[in-house]
């Protein structure tokens, strides 16, 4: 995978709704996608996701009400909050830097 979505509280239907149209706008743009939709403590899904060696990450959290998702590149260590408008465009540009 080229990047994993990470739903931060299943518990919350607009965590999950958005979560959910993140994962299906980067599919369409062609990145390897996977969902983490799993009931676990973030930090589980955060680790797991280390474990797997997914490059980048998106969280779907408390950010989101106003309109960003926090994103992580692995590969320099560096965490930024990106607009959810933005985040195809800027998951599209890093992946094509890097090929």
């Amino acid at each position: 995978f080229e990047v994993i979505v990470t739903i931060t509280n299943v518990k919350e239907p607009a965590l999950v709704a958005a979560g959910e149209q993140i994962a299906a706008e980067l599919e369409a743009a062609g990145i390897d996608v996977l969902l983490d939709d799993r009931d676990e403590r973030p930090g589980v899904k955060f680790k797991d996701a280390d474990l797997i060696g997914v490059p980048y990450r998106v969280a779907i959290g408390r950010s989101l009400v106003e309109g960003k998702v926090e994103f992580l590149n692995r590969l320099e260590n560096q965490t930024a909050d990106v607009a959810v408008s933005e985040i195809v465009n800027t998951l599209r540009a890093l992946l094509q830097s890097n090929r």
